[in-house]
């Protein structure tokens, strides 16, 4: 669905919701799927199985354009400890192609480690990052951990971010869902 040019413009911050797998409707779980598989398999050209068995580990976090309807701009999900990594994991990290290069993703970055440190207060964040990516990351504060590897022939890098002091958590990450409006 073509993104309306009010959704894109730098200053419209998404309307976050944040969800488990079973209590995410029909069409925001249709919406998250559809935009993991345009930016990650269409994309980026990488053939691969993204139903990897992990989402229901997971907390999805979902920014919706503030038109009506609303159109799904922005996603990530962040892993349980323990699924993935000791730690909590950050990934499936997207803007979709009308936000990009607008400072969308560091925003729904710095929403999702705010959900990560009051879901698990005390402890540092995981990803594994596209290493042309590495420089974003760590301009959020994660550290490279390792040397780089092939994930699905594109060339990644483990980042870790030390564990954030509990005071940086917002109030718009409450360990809640908020599905108000959504189908």
């Amino acid at each position: 669905m073509e993104l309306p040019p009010s959704a894109a413009t730098p200053g419209s911050t998404p309307r976050w919701q944040w969800s488990r797998l079973p209590t995410l409707s029909p069409t925001a779980l249709y919406a998250a799927l559809a935009a993991r598989q345009q930016v990650f398999a269409v994309e980026q050209q990488c053939a691969y199985l993204d139903a990897d068995g992990l989402d229901h580990r997971a907390w999805h976090l979902l920014g919706w354009s503030r038109t009506e309807p609303a159109i799904l701009v922005a996603y990530l999900r962040v892993l349980d400890p323990g699924a993935k990594y000791v730690e909590p994991s950050i990934g499936r990290v997207l803007t979709t192609l009308a936000l990009r290069g607008r400072g969308q993703g560091r925003g729904l970055m710095r929403e999702g480690i705010a959900g990560c440190a009051s879901r698990y207060p005390g402890a540092a964040i995981r990803i594994s990052a596209q290493r042309h990516l590495a420089p974003f990351y760590a301009s959020l504060g994660f550290a490279t951990v390792s040397p780089p590897y092939d994930e699905d022939g594109i060339p990644h890098v483990e980042m870790l971010l030390a564990a954030p002091p509990a005071s940086t958590a917002h109030p718009s990450t409450a360990c809640m869902d908020s599905p108000a409006g959504l189908r």
